[in-house]
C-alpha cells in the first residue's frame, strides 16, 4: 500500500472543529427555539448548557478512540478493530444505510425552502430535477478535493450563521437578556429533552475522515469538544434571542423566521430562509465530505471490492467511494424510500454507540497502544453516564424499529457474506488503522 496514492492529510484543527460545527447544526436549529420555549419557557437556554454535559459524556468516548487511529473511517474502524470484522461490516452498513437516507431526506427539505422562496422549483417535475442537480452539485465539489470541499463549508457556514448572530445581537441587544426564570417540571424537561439531545448528534463528524486530518490523534479529539462547546453556547445564545424578541412567536412553525420578521420586518424572514438554505446545504456537502470516506476505508481494509479505494490522480480523492454514496443517496431520495426507512434512523444511531462503548471497553481491557494507561479516574464517571445517556435514547426508540433493525442485520450479514467471496481474508493490516 506504501506506493498507492492516498489522500493528503489538509485538514486542521479549526477545519475539523468545522466539520464537527456543521455536523450538528442543519434544519433543526430553526425550528427548536419555539419547542424548547413552549416546554420550558425561560430556563430553555440553561437546559441546553445542562444537557451538553452528559452529551460530552458520550463525546469523550469518541474523542479518546480517535487518539487511538490515523484512519479514516470513525466508528466504523474503531468497531472493527475492537470486535472483528464482521461487526465492523455490520457498523459501516448501518452508517452508510443511515447516513444516505438523512442526505436523501434533508435534500426534500433543501428544496421546500428553495421552493418558498423561488416557487418554481416545486413543481412535479422541477422538483426531482432539482434535487438530482444539488446531489450533482455536492457530488462534484467533494470530488473536486478536499481542500475545496472545506473552502465551500467555510462560505455556507458564514452564511448560514451571519443571519443568527445577527438575529441575537440585534434581539439581545434590543431587549435584553430575559431575567424572570422558572424553573420547570421535570416532566416539561423530560418531554423536550430528546429534541436537544438530537440537537447534538454529529459532533464526532470528523473523527471518520483522519485519514485526511494532520496529526489526527491530537486533531480530533480538541475538534470534537470544540465543535459541541461551541454549539452549545450558540444554540444558547440562539434561544436568548428567541426569547428576549418575543416568545409569541411559537405560534408559528418557523420561529426564527418569524423573530426576524418582527425586527427587521419581511426582508428579515427572507434572510433567515435565505440561512436554512445554506444551512441544510451545507449539512450535507459535510455529510459528502466524511461519509463517504467510511466506504474509502472498508474497501482499504478488504471489506469492499477494491475499487472502492480508488483514488483520483488529480484531485487525490476517493472518487469511486464518493460516487457510490452520491448513487445511495440519488435512488433513495427520488424514490421516496427515505419516508420509509427514517425509523431506522435513532435505532441505528444506537446501535452503533452501543458498540462503540462496547469497544471502548475492549480496547481498554486489552491496553491497545496504552489506552488503559492514558484512562484516569474520571472516566469511571464517564462510561456510566455515557452508558445511561445510551440507555435512555434506545428507550425513545420505536418498538417496530426493532424489527426494522433486525431485518438491517440480517441483509448486512448477507452482503458480508458476499463481500467475503470476493475479497481477501488477510487478517486486518494494522497500518490501515
Amino acid at each position: 500500500m506504501s506506493d498507492k496514492l492516498a489522500p493528503p492529510r489538509v485538514i486542521g484543527t479549526t477545519a475539523a472543529t468545522l466539520l464537527n460545527i456543521n455536523g450538528m447544526i442543519g434544519a433543526g436549529i430553526f425550528a427548536l427555539p419555539a419547542l424548547l420555549y413552549a416546554g420550558l419557557g425561560n430556563f430553555a437556554p440553561f437546559a441546553i448548557l445542562l444537557f451538553a454535559i452528559p452529551i460530552a459524556c458520550s463525546a469523550a468516548i469518541i474523542a479518546k478512540l480517535s487518539t487511538l487511529f490515523e484512519r479514516s473511517g470513525g466508528a466504523q474502524l474503531h468497531i472493527s478493530t475492537a470486535l472483528g470484522k464482521f461487526a465492523g461490516f455490520q457498523t459501516g452498513w448501518f452508517i452508510i444505510c443511515a447516513s444516505s437516507t438523512g442526505r436523501a431526506a434533508n435534500f426534500h427539505v433543501l428544496v421546500s425552502y428553495l421552493a418558498a422562496l423561488f416557487p418554481i422549483f416545486d413543481g412535479a417535475i422541477a422538483r426531482p430535477i432539482t434535487i438530482v442537480a444539488l446531489i450533482a452539485f455536492v457530488t462534484i465539489l467533494t470530488i473536486a478535493g478536499t481542500r475545496r470541499s472545506i473552502g465551500g463549508i467555510w462560505i455556507g457556514t458564514f452564511l448560514k450563521l451571519a443571519p443568527l448572530f445577527l438575529l441575537c445581537v440585534l434581539g439581545i441587544g434590543t431587549n435584553g437578556l430575559p431575567t424572570a426564570i422558572k424553573l420547570p417540571a421535570f416532566s416539561g424537561l423530560e418531554s423536550v429533552a430528546l429534541l436537544i439531545a438530537y440537537a447534538f448528534s454529529g459532533f464526532g463528524t470528523s473523527v471518520v475522515i483522519a485519514g485526511e486530518t494532520k496529526d489526527p490523534r491530537k486533531t480530533l479529539f480538541r475538534s470534537v469538544f470544540l465543535g459541541l462547546a461551541g454549539v452549545a453556547i450558540f444554540y444558547a445564545l440562539v434561544q436568548w434571542a428567541y426569547i428576549a424578541i418575543g416568545p409569541e412567536t411559537g405560534a408559528t412553525d418557523k420561529p426564527l423566521a418569524a423573530a426576524a420578521q418582527k425586527l427587521l420586518g419581511d426582508w428579515g424572514a427572507v434572510l433567515i430562509s435565505v440561512a436554512v438554505v445554506f444551512s441544510i446545504g451545507t449539512n450535507q456537502l459535510v455529510g459528502f465530505v466524511t461519509f463517504p470516506r467510511i466506504i474509502f476505508g472498508m474497501s482499504e481494509r478488504k471489506l469492499l471490492p477494491s475499487i472502492f479505494s480508488h483514488i483520483s490522480n488529480r484531485f487525490l480523492t476517493p472518487d469511486i467511494a464518493i460516487l457510490a454514496y452520491a448513487a445511495i443517496v440519488i435512488t433513495i431520495a427520488v424514490s421516496g424510500s427515505f419516508a420509509t426507512l427514517a425509523i431506522l434512523l435513532a435505532a441505528i444511531e444506537q446501535v452503533v454507540f452501543a458498540l462503540t462503548i462496547i469497544s471502548f471497553i475492549v480496547l481498554w481491557k486489552n491496553n491497545f497502544r496504552r489506552l488503559k494507561d492514558s484512562v484516569g479516574p474520571r472516566w469511571l464517571m464517564i462510561i456510566p453516564i455515557a452508558a445511561a445517556m445510551l440507555v435512555w435514547m434506545s428507550l425513545q426508540v420505536p418498538v417496530t424499529a426493532i424489527f426494522s433493525t433486525m431485518a438491517m442485520i440480517a441483509m448486512g450479514t448477507i452482503l458480508y457474506w458476499l463481500s467475503n467471496k470476493t475479497n481477501s481474508r488477510r487478517p486486518l493490516d494494522f497500518r490501515q488503522i
